[in-house]
């Protein structure tokens, strides 16, 4: 599902910032760009629902090693 029209942010893209160790408000508003020129600002209102998936990527461990 997308989480930014404006970006074309997807919760995929989210939890994989997330496994990559982005999970707090400003790194992410960062990573993706959320507030710059051409995003309408929403998604960084809402910026809790991107923590809250970025928090289940980084807590995904690998099925074939368990880490």
């Amino acid at each position: 599902m997308y989480m930014c029209l404006c970006k074309g942010i997807t919760e995929s893209d989210v939890r994989e910032a997330g496994r990559a160790g982005l999970v707090m408000p400003s790194q992410l508003k960062c990573k993706f760009g959320l507030k710059e020129s051409g995003c309408c600002g929403r998604c960084a209102k809402h910026i809790h629902e991107f923590v809250d998936l970025a928090l289940q990527g980084s807590s995904t461990t690998c099925p074939t090693t368990g880490e």
